[in-house]
């Protein structure tokens, strides 16, 4: 067995994640309804031989419409146009177990698997906030324990379809006049809480048996989730020390678990500001601060600690009086590090939006080339990673600069690929294929 590698995974977000991004001279403001955009930042990831890219969703408004870009293509429609624009790169899609149906968006990831040649993967989320209960008929999010619940009968029913055809099942005999064996698909006949699926699948089994899973949540249910299903963990560690820890904890959990911790990538969100020289790259970072508008800031804030927008005073620091995690039903693993770091490092309000508008909780880092480089080795060497989710501040330019910079000096060092060894998301990411199971199934449902 070769070396351990790095892997990358671009997170795609309009004009970049630096929430004024948008406003620079250089950005097209239009770039997140735009196909050609998409299209070119996929070809730059594939050509720097990243692993994957990944597309985030709501079931609701992205964000206040004043502040950013906010419409959003919906992801499986748009990486559908991207596999056929593409040649290897992962493409990932998010779609939310509260807002959606096994069935459908078991078949809809398993068509990107199809159209893709194997290359698709689902980022699993649960959805908080009261936005989004509200445009499927319901008043407010369901409890957090119960969005977990029924994420996790979601993806046993989504696997259960996804192994409904077995891997022999399409024999395609002209001269027997016989396409695909009767009795090498089934139904799964689910029954539970909170669905009810007979089945089959109406799609064959799909060329990695079944699309990539990640999963993004760093609340205790989400950690108990992700041991259990993820196969990729995007997660949001500001510093070395909270990654380490998370990294240590998921591995310890996928074991209890009972399965294979090499099989579970921790790949924590690093938004890299490039120049060719440190003061270089600072100075971009203070365009873009001073380019926030403080008062869609302070807005989207208030709502993410339930608190009113005129407790918020931009120089002062939080209200010490603000809710607990456990008194928290939305992102309460986002809410807990946004806190902690404010009261660790005692922030104002000013100094916590500047920081946030840079990657939302994300580890932001700026500098030079051979620096960034030397942060990931140093994360990826330590326990505190095995590769990352890479989120250029601008886009296109920041991913431009990080594809023609770092990575040619991380392959250099060896820590990443310099072609592509396989074919599928799961070759890239070193992951097995899932055995056939229908025959498991079979024997499941006989007993």
């Amino acid at each position: 067995m070769g070396a351990r590698q790095l892997h990358f995974n671009l997170f795609l977000l309009d004009t970049g994640h630096h929430e004024a991004s948008w406003r620079l001279s250089e950005s097209d403001p239009h770039a997140n309804l735009s196909l050609a955009a998409h299209q070119h930042l996929a070809r730059v990831a594939e050509e720097a031989k990243f692993d994957s890219l990944f597309l985030a969703d709501s079931p609701a408004m992205f964000g206040e419409p004043g502040r950013r870009p906010s419409a959003r293509l919906e992801p499986t429609a748009l990486l559908s146009a991207l596999a056929v624009s593409t040649r290897h790169i992962g493409l990932i899609a998010t779609a939310s177990t509260s807002y959606n149906e096994p069935f459908n968006l078991a078949r809809r990831l398993a068509s990107v698997d199809h159209i893709s040649g194997g290359r698709a993967g689902w980022n699993i989320v649960t959805t908080a906030g009261d936005a989004a209960a509200r445009n499927f008929g319901l008043e407010g999010q369901p409890l957090h324990k119960t969005r977990y619940e029924r994420a996790s009968e979601f993806l046993e029913v989504a696997t259960k379809l996804w192994d409904s055809w077995a891997d022999d099942a399409i024999v395609a005999d002209k001269d027997s006049g016989v396409h695909t064996l009767h009795d090498r698909v089934r139904p799964i006949s689910h029954v539970g809480a909170h669905f009810s699926v007979e089945g089959p699948l109406n799609l064959a089994w799909s060329p990695q048996g079944h699309p990539l899973l990640v999963q993004a949540g760093s609340s205790g249910d989400g950690k108990e989730f992700a041991a259990r299903w993820a196969e990729a963990i995007f997660t949001a560690q500001p510093t070395l020390e909270e990654s380490q820890a998370f990294y240590a904890d998921i591995k310890r959990r996928v074991v209890a678990a009972g399965r294979n911790p090499d099989h579970v990538l921790v790949l924590p969100g690093i938004v890299p500001v490039l120049g060719d020289t440190e003061a270089e790259a600072r100075e971009l970072e203070a365009e873009l601060d001073r380019l926030i508008a403080p008062e869609y800031a302070v807005a989207q804030l208030a709502q993410l600690l339930q608190v009113d927008p005129s407790r918020l005073h931009l120089d002062e620091q939080l209200p010490a009086d603000i809710a607990t995690e456990d008194e928290i039903e939305g992102a309460k693993s986002r809410y807990t590090l946004i806190v902690d770091w404010a009261r660790r490092d005692r922030l104002t309000v000013r100094e916590l939006i500047g920081k946030l508008g840079g990657g939302r909780g994300h580890r932001t880092f700026t500098g030079t080339a051979v620096q960034v480089a030397d942060t990931i080795q140093h994360y990826f060497e330590n326990g505190a990673a095995d590769g990352f989710n890479i989120m250029p501040a601008v886009l296109p330019s920041g991913l431009e600069a990080f594809a023609s910079s770092v990575v040619p000096i991380l392959q250099e060092r060896g820590l990443f690929r310099t072609e592509y060894s396989g074919v599928t998301l799961r070759d890239h990411y070193g992951l097995p294929r899932p055995g056939d199971r229908f025959d498991l199934g079979v024997a499941e449902v006989a007993s």
